[in-house]
C-alpha cells in the first residue's frame, strides 16, 4: 500500500449515533418484495453516509452487511389546512445483506 493510501476504516459508532443514523424500517409492498433477494430498506437520517448506514446496520443487527444504495425522496408541495406547505426530504438506504443473513423486523432490538 503506498505511503498517500489510507486503509479505510470502520467508521466507530455508538448505540445512540446508530439509532440517529437508522430512523425506522420501511414496511412497504417494494421493500417486503425485495426482502426475498436478502435486501432490507431503512428511512434514514438524511446527512448520513454508506459507511456510517453500514456500520449502524451491523452493530443494530448483528448482521454483515455487503452493499448500501440510497435515493433521497424530495417532498412533495401539498396543502395543510388550505395553506400551501411542503414535506420534509427523506433519505431512504436499501441494504443487502451477504447470503444467509436476515433481519427479524418482529423481534425487539436491543
Amino acid at each position: 500500500m503506498s505511503e498517500t493510501q489510507q486503509p479505510k476504516r470502520k467508521p466507530q459508532l455508538s448505540r445512540e449515533a446508530m439509532y440517529q443514523i437508522i430512523r425506522s424500517p420501511l414496511i412497504t409492498e417494494k421493500s417486503t418484495s425485495v426482502s426475498v433477494s436478502n435486501q432490507y430498506g431503512f428511512k434514514v437520517a438524511i446527512d448520513a453516509t454508506k459507511p456510517e448506514i453500514k456500520a449502524a446496520v451491523e452493530g443494530l443487527f448483528k448482521v454483515k452487511v455487503r452493499e448500501v444504495n440510497t435515493l433521497i425522496q424530495k417532498g412533495k408541495t401539498k396543502r395543510f389546512k388550505g395553506r400551501p406547505g411542503q414535506r420534509s426530504d427523506v433519505k431512504k438506504a436499501f441494504v443487502r445483506l451477504e447470503q444467509d443473513q436476515e433481519i427479524d423486523f418482529t423481534a425487539t432490538v436491543g
